[in-house]
């Protein structure tokens, strides 16, 4: 009874599953060809191999990751919101 009720909550799709394109992932791959998006990507890059680099290393990565995904975050939430329906 529960299940039937929370389905239907759920929007029916009536697409097929390869004409499905998640608006996120699109918008993802283009703030990647930004210059600043793609700068800070690099410094994560760098940031790895120096750490892969070494035996012995306290260094991650965190922040230089944390700072590309929130940019790259900020740049998708710009217009994600108009690509939804």
């Amino acid at each position: 009874m529960a299940l039937k009720f929370f389905k239907s909550l759920l929007p029916k799709v009536n697409a097929q599953e390869e004409d499905l394109v998640d608006p996120q992932t699109v918008l993802r791959e283009k703030c990647q060809q930004e210059h600043h998006t793609a700068h800070l990507f690099k410094r994560y890059q760098d940031c790895n191999d120096r750490v892969n680099s070494r035996s012995k290393t306290a260094e991650t990565c965190t922040e230089e990751l944390f700072d590309y995904l929130h940019h790259l975050d900020h740049c998708v939430s710009k217009t994600l919101l108009s690509h939804l329906k």
